[in-house]
């Protein structure tokens, strides 16, 4: 048996290496869409014609977006807390996580390979400083991130039980969790993650999340493309 934190076959590295998104699995196709669209008409078609590429873009241009939710994404998400925290968001989502109530093996934690500067007129933003030298403070967060594990691990070998000694874990512990969400939704959250206004962690893994889909949604993809957008 595998662990669930090993990455599957197909994905994607982010965060330099210390994250990954995988798709494990998918339902429906491109033809599904379309087809959901013209059910009332009783008629099945199994490979993309030039009206239905149309269709699909008239679907999304005016959001129609019922069809859409007819193909489905399972995929698997190895991720910082604090990432985690900002996905479980969106609600649409179907969320199953590795918990540390039942397992302490494969403890993992985020260490930024760059450390950003707060934005002075924006809370929720930061900004990429060259100007700014964070690697000695990188390396303090790879120390507390060394001290709380240690911290955790006394615990337990003194008999606390996992529950309570997960608490003294820190945000950016790594997590692996399973998220299923139909293609509506997923453009959504990607139109929302993958932008100048969300943070740079989970903006990674909005355009790992694109890399995997595009080749089987690639008319849908093409239609983004079109408008200017990065897939």
């Amino acid at each position: 048996m595998e662990h669930l934190n090993v990455p599957p076959v197909n994905h994607v590295k982010v965060l330099d290496g210390q994250g990954w998104v995988g798709l494990i699995d998918h339902l429906g196709t491109e033809s599904t869409i379309v087809n959901a669209a013209r059910v009332s008409f009783g008629k099945l078609k199994s490979e993309m014609e030039e009206r239905d590429v149309k269709l699909l873009e008239y679907l999304i241009a005016n959001r129609h977006t019922s069809p859409l939710e007819h193909m489905v994404f399972t995929f698997s998400i190895h991720c910082p807390l604090f990432v985690r925290g900002q996905w479980h968001r969106h609600r649409t989502w179907s969320y199953n996580e590795i918990s540390r109530r039942y397992t302490e093996i494969d403890m993992e934690f985020y260490t930024p390979a760059e450390l950003r500067r707060q934005s002075e007129n924006n809370r929720q933003a930061s900004f990429s400083d060259p100007d700014f030298d964070g690697s000695a403070l990188a390396q303090e967060i790879g120390k507390h991130n060394q001290a709380s594990l240690e911290l955790y691990e006394k615990l337990l070998a003194s008999g606390v039980c996992r529950e309570q000694a997960r608490g003294v874990l820190p945000q950016n512990m790594m997590v692996t969790f399973w998220g299923t969400v139909d293609l509506s939704n997923l453009l959504h959250f990607l139109e929302l993650r993958d932008s100048d206004h969300a943070q740079w962690e989970i903006r990674e893994y909005a355009v790992a999340i694109k890399k995997l889909i595009k080749p089987i949604i690639p008319n849908v993809a093409a239609y983004f493309e079109g408008k200017g957008q990065t897939w």
